[in-house]
């Protein structure tokens, strides 16, 4: 059956590899490759499809659930089998390895946090400001975010090979488990005090959110305090990784005057 299955790039999406086919993505699990998102044909319950699913749940995939229709619109070969996966651009990294590079540069952690970023090129330009502005990595929600797509790692013009990005489950979560390390939280919001007002120095971590919806209100509640960035035109908010570029450097020059 193995002719039933292949694999192929697929860049219009942002997504770097789309796998089809039962065994192909099963293969995939367990050669270590990172798989984002996987769709399953809803109502399919047969020994392949379980272990696709169990797999999934392991590694920590985003399981989607879709209807024959989708998986058709979703497949180029059209012998998805009624499995197909994302796979990530890059392999992501841990928390606990930025806070180790950190620790080997001699300096205060520097994490930005980002609150649900959908669109490629953001993540991606985000990702760029942050290795410029000497951020220690990047940490990413598993759902209602973008991964590691291959857009992203054209827009971070090379960034992304130096920079690690972390995904995780829980957000609000995450910013509790490096209070308790020390750490502490701004958030970017046009209604937060001005960012010049405020000590950013220290080890940190930036949160921004969404383009459309900002930061959430719960992540927002476990930050330490809210910036915002000072604006005279008509156009009261700024695109997402704009907000988090003037930011980032903001932190930088606080951190240059400590020295």
């Amino acid at each position: 059956m193995q002719d039933m299955e292949e694999e192929h790039m697929d860049q219009r999406e942002g997504h770097t590899l789309v796998i089809e086919g039962r065994n192909s993505v099963i293969e995939a699990f367990r050669s270590g490759r990172t798989i984002d998102k996987v769709f399953v044909l809803d109502g399919c319950q047969d020994g392949p499809v379980r272990t696709v699913v169990r797999e999934a749940k392991k590694h920590g995939a985003l399981l989607n659930f879709v209807s024959k229709e989708r998986l058709n619109q979703l497949s180029e070969t059209g012998r998805h089998q009624g499995v197909i996966a994302y796979a990530a651009a890059y392999d992501y990294s841990e928390v606990d390895d930025m806070l180790a590079l950190a620790a080997k540069r001699g300096e205060e952690p520097f994490l930005l946090l980002l609150d649900g970023i959908e669109d490629p090129h953001n993540l991606g330009a985000i990702i760029r400001t942050a290795n410029i502005a000497g951020a220690h990595g990047v940490i990413i929600p598993k759902r209602r975010a973008v991964g590691l797509t291959a857009t992203v790692a054209k827009t971070s013009a090379g960034a992304l090979n130096y920079t690690p990005v972390a995904k995780v489950t829980n957000l609000a979560q995450t910013i509790e488990e490096l209070k308790e390390k020390g750490m502490w939280f701004v958030c970017a919001d046009m209604e937060g005090e001005t960012m010049y007002s405020l000590n950013l120095t220290g080890p940190i971590g930036l949160v921004i959110g969404s383009e459309g919806q900002g930061v959430s209100r719960l992540v927002k509640e476990k930050c330490d305090f809210v910036a915002g960035i000072p604006m005279k035109g008509e156009i009261t908010s700024l695109n997402a990784s704009v907000a988090g570029a003037v930011l980032s450097f903001e932190i930088v020059r606080q951190r240059m005057g400590q020295q």
